[in-house]
């Protein structure tokens, strides 16, 4: 047994992968700031320790974890080196695990939480599967065969693997604070591709993922004919969706999954694409599509009397369509308001017309605060740009959140990457006064 200690636990990934080393028999704790995060909840849930930052909490015969998000000079990785403990960066780590398994990773510009957490449920129905989402969301299994993994492309971390499996979602700029361009974008793919060992299964109606050179096969789905595995005939319903799957032109199969919107049919048959290449039974994809019950804040629903509060990680425009498309066939007949909080002054600047059309989609748009980040606390622009681009249209603040009860029996969709939750939160205790 190995003892982690991870500088920076809280972190999304951070969290996720001491969960699955937790799991999995290892002695584990961590530091972080005193502020909660939700990623902490399952950390505390295991018992997991969880200690301030301090040079103290290394000891020797540890191994260090650190977190991307900390200096080499941070206070606990500088004593580790003191007293000569291991410090591994968490990317680094993550790529010798995986080797010990049957590695998928996920990757893409949006979509990767909601395929990861998928993939690892259907595959969990073959065989003992390990996996990490980016929610902060982790699990070790016995005798694991599997591990399937959310691979970020920001700051080309995910070039810190080589996956048996690569699933492409998508290819979008992104991340305007990293990368220059889409072209920039689309090279930290290429790249990727290039390290992957068995096969790449990738959406065929992305014009850039077409691009795609590789060493191993890469197999495409979408709804496009010239497609591997092509969504047809697909019918929505307020219960779910339903879809026949074609491999190269032959009828495959007809599933169904309680799921909404064109992004989680995508998102399904790149998981169906994948067992159907390692030859994981039909009836066990389809049984494990049937019980899937979502990954935390994608299209998270609270239901408070009449109204519908959903919490969904959607911070870019495309993601913010998506969004309100599965809310559309889910509650056809309801108003539908956005409760948007753009994600740093950057992304906001470099999408801005962009988040305007997709918000305008919706009935009603609720705006907050641009929320910062820690490598960007301010910008040149505020809220009230986008405001200006947005048709109908409200500024919010945590003092007038009783605006909100205005509406009834309405669907709220409250979306960002920040801490867009406080305001749910708010309007929820306003709601069960």
């Amino acid at each position: 047994m190995t003892f982690y200690h991870f500088t920076g636990i809280k972190g999304s990934g951070m969290s996720s992968l001491a969960q699955i080393l937790f799991d999995s028999g290892e002695q584990v704790q961590g530091s972080d700031i005193d502020k909660h995060f939700f990623t902490e909840d399952p950390l505390r849930a295991r018992g997991i320790t969880i200690l301030p930052f301090d040079a103290a909490n290394i000891k020797e015969g540890m191994t260090v974890i650190a977190g991307n998000a900390f200096p080499d000079e941070h206070p606990e990785l500088v004593r580790a080196r003191e007293i000569g403990v291991e410090v591994v960066r968490y990317h680094k780590f993550l790529g010798e695990y995986l080797e010990k398994y049957t590695s998928v990773a996920i990757t893409g510009a949006h979509g990767k939480t909601s395929t990861t957490g998928l993939m690892a449920h259907v595959l969990a129905g073959d065989q003992p599967t390990s996996y990490l989402i980016g929610d902060g969301t982790g699990g070790g299994a016995a005798d694991a065969q599997n591990f399937v993994m959310e691979a970020c492309e920001y700051r080309r971390h995910f070039l810190a693997y080589h996956p048996d499996y690569a699933v492409m979602t998508n290819i979008d700029f992104d991340h305007p604070d990293y990368y220059s361009d889409i072209e920039d974008v689309f090279s930290a793919f290429q790249q990727m591709a290039l390290q992957v060992k068995k096969a790449i299964i990738a959406w065929g109606d992305d014009k850039n993922l077409q691009r795609i050179q590789a060493n191993v096969p890469v197999i495409y789905y979408g709804f496009g004919a010239d497609n591997d595995f092509e969504a047809r005939n697909v019918q929505k319903s307020t219960e779910g969706t339903t879809f026949d799957v074609f491999v190269r032109n032959e009828f495959y199969s007809t599933f169904t999954i309680p799921m909404f919107g064109d992004h989680h049919v995508l998102n399904t048959l790149a998981v169906i694409s994948l067992c159907h290449y390692e030859g994981i039974p039909t009836d066990t994809v389809q049984a494990r599509l049937h019980t899937y019950e979502g990954v935390k804040r994608r299209f998270t629903e609270t239901k408070i009397g009449d109204q519908i509060l959903v919490d969904d990680y959607a911070h870019h425009p495309t993601e913010i369509k998506a969004t309100i498309q599965s809310a559309r066939q889910k509650y056809p007949d309801r108003e539908l308001l956005a409760v948007f909080q753009p994600h740093t002054f950057s992304r906001t600047q470099a999408f801005l017309k962009d988040f305007a059309d997709a918000l305008n989609l919706a009935d009603c748009v609720y705006l907050c605060d641009i929320f910062g980040s820690a490598r960007e606390k301010a910008g040149n622009l505020t809220i009230n740009d986008l405001a200006d681009l947005v048709n109908e249209h409200h500024i919010l603040h945590m003092d007038n959140i009783e605006e909100l009860a205005k509406h009834e029996k309405a669907v709220f969709l409250f979306m960002g990457a920040g801490d867009i939750n406080k305001y749910q939160k708010a309007f929820e205790e306003l709601l069960q006064k």
